[in-house]
């Protein structure tokens, strides 16, 4: 997959890369344009100066999220997959780095800087994450080829402000600061060497008796009313058009019908695939007979869609109609009953949840939810499935507190899951009492599992793994069961953790602690890490503040 991305990317680089750049570019221009302060009637008319550019100008927002986005998608090739608001994150610490760059007086980028910087960019590494000569240079025959876009000049711009940028980051960062004890702890928890089982309670298998009384529904529904609050509810009725009713008005031509389905082969089935005598070569298919297979579905379908259409047409000129006519809502059935139609009742229904006579259609919950506007107590022609609608607006039942008789059900399936999650939690407790009282007594712990699930009526599965290290943990491992290991000393039971549909608890077998002096090569890299980090997270928290001072400066105050 990644060879075929890597592939695609540089044969059709050209297209990709001018749809990112713009992408990016107009999604900066919209984001600033909405963060407060910066957009709103009066952007036009605001200077809002930022380290050598006016936010208040599209042109410098361009520029600088232009070259912000460039920098970005060459630092990390065709894997990137930045939001609109990183990248304008980025883009203003870019603009701090360089201005920071131009008053501490950093030279221009040589060619040497560029050409070194070029090799560590992953738009131009192979499959092995190395430079690869090959993709550079298609990268700068596609640039050649589009002369209205990037150019060479623009790479070699934006690279060249990237290694300044890379020498303050240096300078702010320093060497990092780093404690032994630091080290040490994170030496402890990458390369302790454990070897633990599981065990896993089955949530499913866990059935309380569950009897709860008026009084118990009755405080669980006043302490949690609002989960129960009935929202806003449109009552309403409908004139409907089914397409079923419009079949016997449309016709379909063969010409028409073999159109239909060259244009959506894919949605047909296929005749089978007819073997040869020798039995060696491979069944082919045939064309012929597969749209002759297809023909009666697919003429069937053409008529439908089409009948469909003219469902939507007659419900429209309905609506039409009524508009022209004047039609109050008191003369409405009146009107419907000259042209033979009926509007049929719906049950009340929400917006999130459409009417269940139409399917539960959140198109038609939308129009009902949009009237009465203008005087207009009807839709516009609404597509459902079977065909179209027009709506009549009744009334909209305001949000209220049901009655407690009214949600009885639902608060009693509600109570009762919270109930058996509760004594699923108090029954970990217990089972792991007597895990650990059960090992106590020399039982290995697929034996106290067992022996456990039985008295504690709910299915355990117990499984051992393999000794592993956090720095080499298995591929397969269960972040749950990781993040258990932190608390966990040799021969001790964790606490059971839910997830999911388990509660799992984890035995440590065993615990070898690592070497933790200074003589072990881990330590030297380790320290190194966790300086490079600390570093980065020093300069990344300077240059936020500068973003952000620079940015109040030219806030705008309140009226």
């Amino acid at each position: 997959m990644i060879t075929w991305i890597q592939k695609y990317f540089q044969h059709h680089f050209r297209a990709i890369f001018a749809v990112l750049l713009v992408l990016i570019i107009v999604s900066f221009v919209f984001t600033i344009g909405a963060s407060p302060g910066l957009g709103g009637s009066e952007r036009r008319h605001v200077d809002r100066y930022f380290f050598g550019y006016n936010l208040g100008l599209q042109q410098d927002q361009s520029r600088l999220m232009g070259d912000a986005g460039l920098s970005a998608n060459l630092q990390m090739g065709a894997f990137g997959n930045l939001e609109a608001d990183q990248i304008q994150n980025y883009a203003f610490q870019r603009a701090a780095t360089l201005f920071l760059a131009d008053q501490w007086h950093i030279p221009a980028a040589t060619t040497a800087e560029i050409t070194d910087q070029i090799k560590t960019l992953r738009m131009f590494a192979g499959q092995d994450g190395q430079f690869d000569p090959k993709a550079y240079a298609t990268f700068r025959d596609n640039l050649k080829t589009n002369p209205r876009g990037v150019n060479e000049a623009d790479i070699a711009r934006v690279i060249g402000a990237d290694v300044r940028a890379d020498k303050v980051n240096k300078l702010i960062s320093g060497p990092g600061y780093v404690l032994p004890a630091d080290v040490k702890s994170q030496l402890a928890r990458a390369d302790t060497n454990w070897t633990i089982a599981t065990a896993a309670a089955d949530y499913a298998s866990f059935a309380p008796v569950l009897k709860p009384s008026d009084a118990d529904l009755t405080k669980f529904f006043e302490e949690d009313a609002p989960r129960y609050q009935i929202p806003p509810r449109v009552v309403a009725t409908y004139a409907d058009f089914s397409a079923l009713n419009y079949l016997s008005a449309v016709t379909v031509s063969d010409t028409e019908v073999r159109a239909y389905y060259d244009a959506n082969p894919s949605r047909f089935p296929k005749a089978p695939a007819v073997k040869p005598a020798d039995d060696k070569t491979p069944a082919k298919s045939d064309p012929a007979a597969d749209y002759a297979a297809a023909r009666p579905q697919v003429e069937a379908t053409l008529k439908l869609q089409r009948a469909q259409k003219l469902a939507a047409k007659a419900a429209s000129d309905l609506s039409l109609a009524i508009y022209e006519n004047r039609v109050p809502a008191a003369g409405i059935d009146a009107f419907l009953a000259k042209l033979k139609l009926t509007a049929k009742p719906l049950a009340p229904f929400t917006r999130e949840a459409g009417p269940a006579e139409l399917g539960g259609s959140s198109e038609v919950a939308t129009e009902a939810f949009k009237l009465p506007r203008e005087d207009r107590y009807y839709s516009e022609a609404v597509n459902v499935p079977a065909g179209a609608v027009v709506v009549f607006w009744k009334e909209t039942q305001p949000a209220r507190k049901p009655a407690f008789a009214e949600v009885r059900d639902r608060v009693t399936a509600d109570w009762s899951e919270g109930e058996k999650r509760r004594r699923f939690v108090e029954l970990g407790k217990t089972i792991k009492a007597q895990l650990e009282t059960r090992l106590k007594a020399g039982d290995t712990f697929e034996q106290a599992a067992t022996a456990t699930a039985a008295g504690a009526g709910v299915k355990i599965e117990a499984k051992s793994l393999a000794a592993f290290t956090l720095r080499n943990r298995p591929q397969d491992a269960d972040y749950t069961v990781l993040g258990a290991l932190d608390r966990l000393e040799k021969a001790q039971v964790s606490d059971m953790l839910v997830a999911q549909d388990k509660g799992i608890f984890v035995y440590a077998i065993d615990k070898q602690a690592p070497d933790l002096s200074e003589t072990n090569p881990q330590f030297a890299a380790t320290r190194a890490q966790i300086a490079s980090y600390t570093a980065r997270m020093s300069a990344g928290s300077y240059i936020s503040e500068l973003v952000e001072i620079e940015l109040k400066k030219s806030e705008p105050t309140a009226p």
